[in-house]
């Protein structure tokens, strides 16, 4: 397994909590590599399916507001608010993660991440997941148990747990998590109410995902606390889930998740409001992303961008350099890496905006996306079904 000593205590500096069981690679599903006169682990297939439920209840703790948990036909949650915010998001072995470079409490943190992302990013607070799991019968039950850690785990750090779900056989592990939120009283921030000389925000890091994955596709096991962390950030993302309530009761007029890459994900605002964004490269510039480039020896577009003035904190225009100036490539793991989970949101001008959001570009009329006023040659993110994806 990939996973260095240093990339696990990043893990645990960077969610404050103990580190979780490990796991086998996936060579060690198969019998044929146990040690001679070893005794072969427990497997799915040994547990069954109502063995799988009965142990998924034990290890999964019930949801604040929980009426009916797992075991029963369907979960029933409370919903004070009266309205729910629902999301459903796939997380397919070899797609999502691999297993020679995940733990199985790290396949557990990134899907519930993915989908208490999307909730968080609707300004509403998390209020359960639901988990479908395809799995190989060969799958050791210990594997099973350090993925319901990790996916515990990253549900309290929102606030909430597991509710259910449904389980059943496949020949990789595939998951399908639905993430449910409470509005609180709150309408919800939708991807359509930008407005031009609106400022956009982001709470969370940007290319730290792209540049763990550059380091992991290029087979580095990083000794840089650094580095460990940019792997760490791709492992288990750390969405700031309360950031998306708060951007609500700030009014905020738009919101969504860095997921697919800035770009691709801001597309989807400026074309849901009719609108364009410019997005500033001098407030993307982070010396972690310039560390990981110069270690693995490229991975981003070498096309120098235009520079443009900075954004202030409430999204006026700075007086900073104006003049020429190539941008370091490395900013294309920030412009269109995804996989961050960190919030983008967009907020009338003049709003002061705590620390943690970081002005990044404005809204001015037009449509499409821009960067340092001009458009951007290349991929703007991910897309699952185009000739790359």
């Amino acid at each position: 397994m990939f996973q260095s000593n240093v990339v696990e205590e990043a893990i645990i500096a960077a969610e404050e909590r103990t580190p979780s069981p490990g796991t086998p690679s996936p060579k060690t599903r198969s019998p044929g590599t146990q040690s001679p006169g070893t005794q072969s682990p427990r497997t799915l297939e040994s547990l069954g399916e109502f063995g799988l439920i009965e142990a998924l209840s034990a290890w999964l703790p019930p949801a604040p507001g929980t009426l009916v948990g797992i075991g029963d036909d369907a979960a029933v949650l409370a919903a004070p608010d009266g309205r729910v915010v629902a999301t459903t998001d796939f997380l397919i072995e070899g797609r999502h993660f691999r297993l020679d470079w995940s733990a199985a409490a790290d396949v557990g943190h990134k899907a519930a991440a993915r989908s208490l992302a999307d909730v968080a990013a609707m300004g509403a607070e998390p209020s359960g997941l639901l988990v479908a799991l395809a799995a190989p019968p060969d799958l050791p039950v210990s594997w099973l148990e350090s993925f319901a850690s990790g996916l515990a785990r990253e549900c309290a750090r929102a606030g909430t747990a597991v509710l259910g779900g449904d389980t059943s056989r496949a020949g990789s592990v595939v998951l399908a998590v639905t993430g449910l939120g409470d509005l609180g009283g709150r309408a919800p921030v939708l991807r359509g109410g930008a407005a031009p000389g609106a400022v956009v925000a982001v709470a969370g890091p940007l290319g730290h995902a792209a540049a763990g994955l550059a380091l992991l596709s290029a087979g580095l096991t990083p000794d840089d606390p650094d580095l460990a962390a940019l792997v760490a950030a791709q492992l288990r993302p750390a969405p700031p889930y309360d950031a998306g309530p708060e951007a609500a009761v700030l009014g905020a007029t738009a919101m969504i998740d860095v997921s697919d890459g800035l770009l691709a994900d801001l597309a989807h605002i400026a074309d849901a409001s009719k609108v364009q964004i410019d997005v500033h490269t001098a407030a993307l510039t982070d010396p972690l992303l310039t560390k990981a480039f110069q270690r693995t020896g490229g991975g981003a577009t070498s096309e120098p961008l235009p520079p443009h003035r900075p954004a202030t904190r409430t999204g006026r225009a700075g007086t900073g350099q104006t003049g020429p100036a190539a941008v370091p490539p490395e900013l294309s793991w920030a412009l269109t890496g995804g996989e961050d989970h960190s919030l983008v949101a967009v907020f009338p001008p003049g709003v002061p905006l705590p620390e943690r959001w970081r002005p990044i570009g404005e809204v001015r009329p037009g449509q499409g996306v821009l960067v340092n006023g001009s458009r951007y040659q290349g991929p703007a993110g991910w897309d699952h079904f185009s000739s790359g994806g």
